[in-house]
């Protein structure tokens, strides 16, 4: 899936406003105040609503566009791209899944050593969610379909040990990326919250300076409701990166600029649908685009 298919949802309702604002010079006060309500609607954060509203009420056609002044802001408040890449992540590399419950966690593990794989390295799966039977199933199943290695915790069995087992079998049978999905749990439930201290802290006991990245997985349909549970997951295990989910089913992806602005942190990769290519790399000049209806978004 493209980005213009997948960000159809969003898209859909900036079409009438856009071309008001797009379409004339200088436009009217009622249609930025259109755009501005839009722009809330999908959970663009209030201070860069302002800021946009402000900075097209100045814009001249003899200097700037409104069109691509309205691009220049959003681009500068989405940041620049990650800078991840597979081939340079150390050998072995542990990355920690974190999120709350139907974030798409699991999903989202076997897909990410999908793309390990065909990026040249060798992924091993850690099935850490011993709460759920179906998760740790779920991931063995995908594993098996991805022809890569997993370790597999029981239902019940405590976490950190599996997560230390994982990253145990990643070096003896020398697999150089190890990607270890959690529980899902609430961000207000601290001792569950806490357990994740634990897993870092078994991840480190056999692979010091491990886990490399921890990434919070995050449903774009919850708009900007996932940040308070990105803040609570980064004070109980620093986070180094975000990963978006059913970003396609989500009429608010403009919470995307929220995240980078308060949070300051990088968005590895986003999910535009259910295939398992639809996890792609984040690519703010796509995204916004892709909002705007306009450029190349393919």
């Amino acid at each position: 899936m493209n980005w213009l298919e997948g960000f159809r949802k969003t898209r859909e309702r900036f079409a009438g406003a856009l071309r008001g604002v797009l379409g004339s010079a200088r436009p009217d006060e009622a249609t930025l105040e259109e755009l501005a309500d839009l722009l809330i609607m999908a959970d663009v954060p209030l201070r860069l609503v302002d800021e946009i509203s402000h900075e097209l009420r100045q814009t001249a056609s003899a200097r700037e566009t409104p069109r691509d002044a309205l691009r220049r802001l959003l681009l500068k408040a989405i940041g620049p791209a990650s800078d991840f890449a597979w081939p340079a992540l150390p050998s072995p590399a542990v990355i920690l899944l974190v999120g709350i419950n139907g974030s798409g966690k699991t999903t989202t593990a076997a897909r990410l050593a999908h793309a390990a794989q065909q990026a040249g390295r060798k992924p091993l799966l850690g099935a850490a969610d011993t709460y759920r039977a179906a998760g740790a199933s779920q991931l063995g199943i995908w594993a098996a379909r991805i022809g890569c290695q997993a370790v597999i915790g029981a239902t019940g069995a405590d976490a950190a040990s599996v997560a230390f087992d994982a990253v145990d079998a990643a070096l003896a049978r020398r697999c150089d990326v190890v990607i270890i999905d959690t529980a899902g749990r609430m961000h207000t439930r601290e001792p569950l919250m806490r357990e994740l201290q634990k897993v870092r802290s078994a991840i480190a006991k056999r692979l010091p300076e491990a886990p490399h990245h921890t990434w919070a997985v995050l449903d774009g349909t919850l708009g900007q409701n996932v940040l308070l549970q990105a803040r609570q997951f980064h004070q109980m295990t620093p986070l180094t990166g975000i990963i978006v989910t059913k970003l396609d089913g989500s009429s608010k992806g403009g919470f995307l600029f929220a995240i980078r602005q308060e949070l300051d942190l990088p968005i590895h990769f986003i999910g535009l649908g259910e295939q398992q290519a639809d996890l792609v790399p984040f690519d703010p000049a796509q995204y916004v685009d892709a909002m705007l209806n306009t450029g190349n978004s393919s």
